[in-house]
């Protein structure tokens, strides 16, 4: 495709050569590594693999063109001396040029299939891959999920590097809507991060649902405020999706409603709501509900324990009711959901302890599993738990107050310590679950720690194992160590 032709209706300034005569057959790219001959590439500024600064090493690469951000120091002739007939645009805004130029590359996949954004704090994962057993169970429906656990279709991996976020920079998002678009796919359901709303990578990929799962405290390491990160989750819903599914049980969604009039469908379980359930009853194998809707009743249950798992079924069924699926299958498919990796994933040792893998990594996230694992405990509850490294440091303390409040022994321990000290953050820990006055141990080596929590249960306690969930690796420095909780479980339980 000509350049002029991925630029069509943006604003850029020619810098040298002929967009018209410029063929992009490579495709578009943030990252240097990932430049092949005809490729464009966009250099943003800050990027981790690529910027201005690496536009030499692009074109050495073989890029066919450059486009340059309007805030980046203009590039030294030397830069340009070979290829000579590089072409080279200026534009406002890197980011939002590139989500445009990806996607018109990849043919605008996004128009082609119903689309599905999910935004929140917690439950992006968990309505994620619910979305996509209740159109699989229910009708059959070939379904791809992008998010914090790759891109797939089905069972079917979609290969990306390792370097791919949970929401995909949009050369990467794009292309991942071209492959399942060129499968048969027939619905696409992905995790729409604050970052990722806030450079633009989820731009012109014509969502047709966003979903509002709730705000609470996290992140404030890339957002500095709550509203700054209220804000950014908000972008889905200002000219990104023609209908929102909210959380009514969360005073955010009231903005949405007003940013939105007409177009919201509302769900809750305390709140009144388009989708409510009532009657909630929880014990260990799952939880049972009423769910009404538009004056009729209908019986429901969830294969998860506890109100959160019950919010994000509601989620699950408005957004994909919405797109026009049988109310009634949807609610029946939901018992016969399978687990979703990484989130209250469930283990028994051959002692008769059980075991509870979960992503909770936030203070609201970590309190709402606790109290409902709370609820059906016979036992003590044992929670293994850290904080990750070189983000929000001022929730720290909390977690350990809430870890130590619902639970009868707490194991400290690395949960991603990336560039930080693994013992000082226990040390910013510490004082919140000491003032619970909780018995407490303190290993920071996470396999250690889930040794010792799991020699320390008895028959019928239970061990929480929080913070990772279903991620396959631990951040130490700049590396990526292979280690799994679930894994780790087994093998240590001889499971």
């Amino acid at each position: 495709m000509k350049l002029s032709e991925l630029l069509a209706g943006q604003e850029h300034h020619v810098l040298r050569g002929d967009p018209e005569k410029t063929w992009i057959t490579g495709g578009p790219t943030f990252d240097t590594d990932r430049v092949t001959p005809g490729s464009l590439f966009i250099a943003v500024p800050g990027h981790r693999e690529g910027g201005p600064g690496s536009v030499a090493p692009a074109l050495a690469r073989g890029a066919a063109a450059v486009v340059v951000d309007g805030t980046a120091p203009e590039l030294p002739e030397s830069v340009w001396a070979s290829p000579a007939d590089v072409c080279a645009v200026r534009v406002p805004d890197a980011r939002a040029a590139g989500a445009a130029v990806a996607s018109r590359y990849f043919g605008e996949p996004g128009r082609g299939m119903d689309m599905v954004a999910v935004t929140g704090t917690n439950g992006k994962t968990s309505v994620s891959y619910m979305v996509e057993s209740a159109l699989r169970i229910s009708e059959g429906a070939k379904v791809g999920v992008i998010g914090t656990a790759g891109s797939r279709i089905g069972d079917q991996l979609i290969p990306m590097p390792r370097s791919v976020l949970s929401t995909p920079e949009s050369p990467d998002l794009q292309y991942l809507l071209g492959c399942m678009r060129d499968r048969g796919v027939g619905s696409v359901v992905l995790e729409a991060t604050s970052m990722g709303l806030l450079t633009h990578r989820v731009d012109r990929t014509f969502i047709d649902v966003g979903v509002f799962t709730n705000l609470t405290q996290d992140h404030l390491d890339d957002h500095g405020t709550m509203a700054n990160y209220r804000d950014a989750k908000l972008r889905l819903f200002q000219g990104l999706c023609r209908y929102a599914v909210v959380n009514a049980d969360d005073p955010v969604s009231a903005g949405i409603m007003t940013m939105m009039p007409g177009e919201v469908t509302t769900y809750a379980i305390d709140a009144d709501a388009d989708y409510r359930a009532t009657d909630l009853v929880v014990d260990a194998t799952g939880t049972r509900f009423t769910l009404h809707h538009g004056g009729r009743t209908y019986p429901g249950r969830i294969p998860i324990p506890g109100r959160f798992s019950v919010s994000n079924a509601l989620a699950t069924v408005a957004a994909c009711h919405i797109l026009g699926h049988d109310l009634r299958g949807l609610v029946g498919a939901l018992d016969r959901m399978p687990p979703v990796p990484g989130r209250f994933e469930r283990f028994r040792t051959p002692g008769g302890t059980s075991v509870i893998v979960d992503y909770a990594h936030s203070p609201d996230s970590l309190d709402k599993v606790l109290t409902t694992i709370r609820g059906f405990a016979r036992s003590r509850v044992i929670t293994v738990f850290g904080c990750g490294g070189d983000r929000d440091t001022t929730k720290r303390a909390d977690m350990g107050r809430i870890a130590g409040t619902h639970s009868d022994l707490c194991v400290l321990t690395s949960d991603n310590p990336r560039n930080e000290d693994p013992e000082t953050i226990l040390d910013q820990i510490l004082p919140g679950l000491a003032a619970t006055g909780t018995p407490y141990e303190r290993c920071a080596d996470r396999r250690s720690a889930i040794a010792f929590a799991l020699s320390a249960a008895g028959p019928d306690d239970i061990v929480l194992v929080a913070g990772k969930g279903s991620e396959p690796h631990q951040i130490v420095g700049d590396r990526l160590l292979p280690f799994s909780d679930m894994a780790t479980v087994r093998e240590i339980a001889g499971g």
